[in-house]
């Protein structure tokens, strides 16, 4: 069966078609805000607003497993009495209508003492799983090297998005998805134990997709500001990803180009700030 792998307009959720269809959003950070209010930002509780909008995707597209690609959590290494609150709360309501399969990110230390009891919750291993020929992790850790024989690898943990700057340099950032490939040299170099090429059954040379960050509370990277050592994860860092030939699109569908031709845009260049006058060196 032909996979298919669309994500929703307007909104950072993909929607994966395969045997069976996963509905896959990432980096939902539930407990951002009392993390902010200790830090002096108070701001009310977005758990239902988020809740609502996956459950708006679920009446969409009717999936047969809703797939958390890391960081359902957002405080580390605690866990806050808000997220002790609210995400066994927001995982019930998510396994009511379908499989819930976490894969835990960087956040999600703790995560299984805020399962709901009796509920279709499977909580994958940290360096990911494969779900009908599609490998998902979060992007953290190095990749479990099952992946590597996917058709297609679905990560997060960069929050990627697009900054455009005007000549007044005044910038707006939009989230975007990034597609591209792996570099198999590096692999190789980091595999070392395991047989990787064109014509081996440990390698399918999958194409990588990068999911934008489902709470807008976040932040997110500026992928056509960065280079490797400017990503998150070793699987980046290391080179491990093709950045330049990436392609890059936004929410609403508009296909940006690869970013390295971005990067030449005179609206995507990095400007340096104007000093002003009489600041101190």
């Amino acid at each position: 069966m032909t996979i298919e792998i669309d994500p929703i307009i307007d909104e950072p959720a993909l929607v994966v078609s395969n045997e069976t269809k996963a509905l896959v959003i990432a980096d939902v950070h539930l407990g951002i805000e009392w993390d902010l209010y200790r830090s002096g930002f108070s701001i009310p509780s977005r758990m239902k607003f988020g809740l609502e909008r996956v459950l708006a995707y679920i009446e969409k597209v009717s999936p047969d497993r809703v797939i958390l690609l890391g960081d359902v959590k957002h405080n580390v290494p605690q866990i806050s009495w808000q997220e002790r609150d609210e995400i066994p709360y927001f995982l019930s309501e998510l396994s009511d209508h379908a499989i819930v399969d976490i894969f835990p990110g960087n956040h999600d230390g703790g995560i299984e003492y805020l399962l709901p009891e009796g509920k279709d919750i499977n909580v994958h291993p940290v360096r990911g799983s494969v779900i009908e020929d599609v490998g998902y992790f979060h992007g953290h850790t190095w990749p479990d090297p099952k992946l590597l024989a996917a058709d297609y690898i679905i990560t997060a943990h960069n929050h990627p998005t697009i900054r455009l700057t005007d000549s007044l340099g005044y910038a707006t950032v939009e989230q975007s998805w990034i597609r591209t490939r792996l570099n198999l040299s590096v692999l190789q170099g980091h595999f070392t134990s395991l047989e990787l090429g064109e014509d081996n059954d440990n390698w399918n040379d999958p194409e990588l997709i990068v999911v934008p960050s489902f709470n807008e509370l976040c932040g997110g990277v500026a992928f056509n500001e960065s280079m490797h050592d400017d990503l998150l994860g070793p699987l980046f860092s290391s080179k491990g990803v093709d950045i330049d030939n990436a392609q890059a699109y936004l929410l609403d569908g508009t296909q940006l180009g690869k970013l390295k031709n971005i990067r030449k845009l005179e609206e995507s260049k990095v400007r340096p700030r104007r000093k002003r006058k009489g600041a101190k060196k």
